[in-house]
């Protein structure tokens, strides 16, 4: 009696988007285990499945990764506002969603935080990598600020140009103590400064 045969499934090649998400994700793993200056393009690629060559052909270079990284965790964290903003209700459900989610967002991101640290301490060190941060912050200023316009907040546009921006610098300062010392900062509290800025009137 013949035995029918196996039917072998053709082999599905990621696509360049999956390529490029589990390439970042495996710079994330090997930035935040061995330092961005310890990282290596072979160990980034052998962690991702990948040759070197690999790697090369969506990114340039290690600092081409981590401002990769930089513009998905900017994407993250605009998500972030727009799901509290969504939320509805007052200024005080508003805030208290997006502390929570902020808060959420930095634990879970733990990795993440350590890489940007580092290789901030580097930019400041070089005035080319310097500038290349201090325009992905004004880009991530401008992305918060529209989503909140989309959201039909009801707040003058000069203010809320002003609380995206600190909204940007908030974010950063809470990542880096909450990575320090998990849990210093309550989403309650948070919720509290949030809120204190968004009702403060501009002056002209």
């Amino acid at each position: 009696m013949l035995m029918p045969m196996a039917t072998v499934k053709p082999r599905v090649r990621p696509t360049r988007d999956e390529v490029r998400e589990r390439i970042l994700d495996a710079a994330l793993e090997v930035f935040a285990a061995q330092g961005f200056a310890g990282a290596t393009i072979d160990a980034i690629g052998q962690a991702a499945g990948f040759t070197k060559g690999a790697v090369y052909s969506n990114f340039g270079s290690k600092d081409e990764l981590f401002l990769a990284l930089l513009d998905r965790q900017f994407e993250r964290r605009s998500a972030v506002i727009a799901t509290a903003f969504d939320s509805g209700g007052d200024v005080g459900t508003i805030t208290e969603a997006l502390s929570q989610s902020m808060l959420d967002s930095i634990h879970e991101q733990h990795s993440y935080h350590l890489v940007f640290f580092e290789y901030w301490l580097r930019a400041m060190r070089d005035p080319q990598l310097r500038e290349g941060l201090v325009t992905r912050s004004r880009a991530a200023a401008e992305q918060a600020l529209r989503v909140v316009e989309s959201s039909g907040a009801d707040l003058p546009s000069a203010q809320l140009t002003e609380l995206a921006r600190l909204f940007v610098a908030i974010s950063t300062g809470v990542a880096m103590e909450e990575t320090l010392q998990p849990g210093a900062i309550t989403a309650t509290s948070l919720g509290h400064l949030l809120a204190g800025l968004i009702d403060q009137p501009t002056n002209g």
